[in-house]
């Protein structure tokens, strides 16, 4: 089974620029390419920050760039989003009972659970009781082993900055995935704007893909790793 995983849009309403790119047309080319060449995908999976300030303007250009697609899609949320903007772009959307961006999809090879991070507080992640108590009891009526999507990593990756703002409910998840350690196959994020894997506890293995949009540029001193946007030009997948 195939399946396209997009992560971190940034998209700016009115086809503004975001360090000195447009990711409006960045995700545009992002589809054309999926359309062209990769047909054969069951889902494209977008792991959030479809927009980077949570506005209409910026929605109405993220949802007329995605019904481009020609194959299933399904979008989660991140910290740049705004959850009452984005449903009120498109109501019919899956939410969970509590109001949370949260849906299990069935596919050829089993579950795909998709989880709601993101929290009013600020950029870092939240898992509250609500979203754990929903992630529980779909890890128990599952028989297959899923694949679980996040837009916050819930440990730290070694970049400062954006290890201040990950998931802050780490210890409360991994209980429930501890409990359900054979049910997790692969956690895949964004938030990093890198491609990075590893294995990170219940959750083993873990990776993020590069953002659609800017990069973050890792930028050594001494052993410290500073955080910096950076619009350098990459061809869509590297």
């Amino acid at each position: 089974m195939k399946f396209i995983h997009l992560t971190d849009l940034h998209l700016v309403g009115g086809g503004g620029l975001l360090h000195g790119i447009d990711p409006t047309q960045r995700l545009r080319c992002a589809i054309d390419s999926i359309n062209t060449d990769h047909g054969d995908a069951e889902q494209v999976i977008i792991t959030g920050d479809l927009t980077n300030w949570g506005d209409e303007a910026a929605y109405a250009a993220f949802f007329a760039e995605i019904k481009r697609l020609r194959i299933p899609y399904a979008i989660m949320i991140g910290n740049h989003d705004d959850r009452a903007t984005f449903y009120a772009a498109q109501p019919d959307l899956p939410r969970d009972d509590h109001g949370f961006a949260q849906q299990l999809l069935t596919t050829s090879v089993g579950p795909f659970i998709l989880t709601d991070t993101t929290t009013p507080e600020g950029h870092h992640g939240r898992y509250c009781t609500q979203r754990l108590t929903w992630l529980d009891q779909q890890l128990t009526a599952i028989d297959i082993p899923a694949l679980l999507f996040m837009h916050h990593p819930p440990f730290a990756v070694g970049v400062r900055r954006v290890d201040d703002i990950n998931l802050r409910d780490d210890a409360a998840l991994f209980t429930v995935l501890d409990k359900h350690r054979a049910k997790v196959r692969h956690l895949f994020f964004g938030h990093l704007h890198r491609a990075i894997s590893g294995s990170a506890g219940a959750a083993s293995p873990s990776q993020s893909c590069a953002a659609s949009s800017h990069l973050c540029a890792l930028m050594w001193r001494g052993n410290l790793i500073r955080h910096k946007a950076t619009s350098t030009f990459r061809p869509m997948g590297s």
